[in-house]
This record gives structure tokens, sequence and C-alpha cells, in this order.
């Protein structure tokens, strides 16, 4: 049956090999007799010798035979072993091992790595990980002690929790619980090259960094912590904030205290991967992170950065080339990249 779908967008589809219409349609190639999924490496046929389908009844009852290379047919088979995984992973108090999922939907492990990872942009330990920090943040909302809940979301161990907090650079338990209540955050807004910034700490790091912001959007962002001034303890952290805006080429090993989804967390670690004096388009970061259809989340989740700079959202650009967007104005964000294109040269003063 022919797809009821804009064959425009299934053709553009198509010609980028997006991974995400796979399982949604069907390529069917006349010349050929052979038909396709979306992402196939293939060589692409010619607009006027393609025809789409939405199942695989379909084209084989027009005469078309599967294409040997994507094997579109297991299309369908791929992604109902994903779900039966991602449920295991979910309703397991112990994180099951690779080979366990691989068996339980019969695949060879290291090809069911590949086809979960495709999927979801994520490795099934990845994924469960996750899944066990989501718990022990759920648990510690409503937790008298914070070591229950760690062990009650399939922790060994308290060390364990706190390893995987790290990887994902997400909030300390005790910000977690009760909606950060018992939290103590400091701030100062002090004078930068790039004007007035708001910079605010916990005790693991900078959970805040931007420009023209004060008291109350720290207020807003954590209403249930306490929020003080800074009473000298921060000064070392102001100063890296300091140079690191003020350099913006040069590394930093400034401590940081954000939290974000997996996805979110994902770009954010891309977006550090990004070395000085270039920059990626939306679509570069969503292809890297394994999601080349979630060009917009990739937006959304580069504008949610709490820590500008420190994690370098400027870096990112629209794939014509232009600034596209910057929560503190296009001109910082024009200033930043000029003065990390002419690091080689020293640091380049961003002040007028």
């Amino acid at each position: 049956m022919a797809i009821a779908i804009d064959e425009q967008r299934a053709w553009e589809a198509f010609e980028s090999r997006d991974r995400s219409w796979d399982g949604r349609i069907l390529i069917a190639v006349r010349s050929t007799r052979i038909y396709c999924r979306p992402s196939c490496a293939a060589r692409r046929p010619k607009r006027e010798n393609v025809q789409f389908f939405v199942e695989e009844a379909g084209a084989r009852a027009a005469g078309f035979r599967p294409c040997l290379r994507c094997k579109p047919d297991q299309v369908a088979r791929d992604k109902q072993a994903v779900e039966v995984a991602v449920r295991m992973i979910e309703s397991s108090e112990d994180l099951p091992r690779l080979d366990q999922l691989a068996a339980a939907v019969g695949y060879a492990p290291h090809h069911f790595q590949r086809i979960f990872t495709r999927d979801l942009g994520i490795s099934p330990a990845a994924y469960g990980r996750a899944i066990r920090v989501r718990r022990a943040e759920n648990g510690l909302r409503g937790a008298e002690r914070v070591t229950d809940a760690i062990y009650d979301a399939g922790y060994s161990a308290p060390s364990r929790f706190y390893e995987d907090a790290d990887q994902r650079l997400g909030m300390t338990p005790s910000a977690w619980r009760d909606g950060g209540r018992g939290e103590t955050i400091r701030f100062a807004v002090v004078e930068s090259a790039l004007g007035r910034m708001l910079v605010a700490a916990t005790r693991k790091g900078i959970c805040r960094l931007s420009f023209d912001e004060d008291e109350s959007e720290l207020r807003r962002r954590f209403p249930h912590a306490t929020i003080v001034a800074d009473d000298g303890s921060m000064a070392t952290l102001i100063e890296g904030a300091i140079r690191a805006v003020e350099q913006p080429a040069a590394a930093h090993d400034l401590p940081l205290d954000v939290a974000g989804t997996a996805f979110q967390q994902k770009v954010w670690q891309e977006l550090r991967k990004i070395p000085p004096g270039q920059t990626r388009s939306y679509a570069q970061i969503a292809a890297a992170v394994g999601a080349p259809g979630a060009v917009r989340a990739t937006g959304s989740a580069n504008g949610a950065n709490n820590v500008a700079v420190l994690i370098p959202c400027h870096r990112v650009v629209r794939s014509d080339g232009s600034l596209g967007g910057y929560a503190y104005g296009l001109d910082r964000k024009r200033r930043l990249l000029e003065a990390e294109t002419v690091s080689a040269q020293g640091s380049l003063q961003l002040a007028d």
C-alpha cells in the first residue's frame, strides 16, 4: 500500500539517511526492484525511480524484494528487541548484563549493543545507570536517609551512586532531596569582560554561570535551597569563571554541579568535546549523540545549559553557518567565538 504521508519529507529522510525514519517507511527502487530502510548506506537512486511503502507486505506485493545490505525486514524485529530490553532494565532490581539482554531477545551481544545504541543513542549499560540514578533521585526526595534511598535504587554501595552521579554531572544527593531543601547555594555578581556575570555554586561546584542575572533568578530556579551571598569562600571559583570567560579557548578544570535528563547530559558532554575555535551544527551534535532525527531536542538541550562558557553551548551554530540563537545575546556569542579563533595569538581582550 502506498504511503499516506508527505512524500517530500520521506524523500528528504531517505536522502539524509535519517535513522529515526527506519521502521516508519520503506523506499522501493523501481530500477532495481529492491526496497530499503531510509538509513541504507547504498547509493541514492533518482527521485523518479522511488516509491514509498509503510510495510514489507505492500512492497513485496508490488514485486519488490528486500535489500541485502540494510535488511529492512529486520527493523521491526530490532525495535521490538530494544523495547523488550528496556522493559527488562527498568523492571530489574540489578542491572542486567549485556549478554543476558542479548540472550533474551535472540541476538549476539555485540550486535545487540549496536542496535540498542543506534535506536536510543545510549548503550544498555548507560541506560541502566541512568535508570538507577533516577530511582535514587526520586527516593532521595522523600527519604529520611540518603543511604536508604541509594540502596533501594539497587546500588551495592553509596560510592557507586556517587560515581554514576559524577559521570552524569548530576546535582549532589542533598540537592535532589525535597526539591533542594537543605542545600546551600552561594552566589556573587561580578564584572567580567562580557558584562555583569552571575556565578553560583554548591559545595560540589558551579551550578549557574550566566549574564545579566541576579539573586532573583537563583531563587526561581532553586526555590527550596538556601541562597546566600558569597562570604569570600568562592574566590577561587569566581577567578576561574572570569578567566574562562576572558580566555574561552583555555582549558578549565572548574567543578560543575548541574542536572539534566540523560539526553541533555549526552548533548552537554558532546559540547565539551568541541575544540576551541571550532563550531558544530545542531544536526552534527544530534548525530554525534546517536539521535540524528532529534535536531530540535538537541537545540532545546543546548539552551538548557546552566553554565555558560564552561559547557560551551556558544560553539553550536546553524547548518548554514549563521550564529543561530544565544540566551545572552548574539554579540556575546560572536565575541566568544572570535576570542577562541585567535587563541593561537594569545588571549583576546573581549571588552570594548
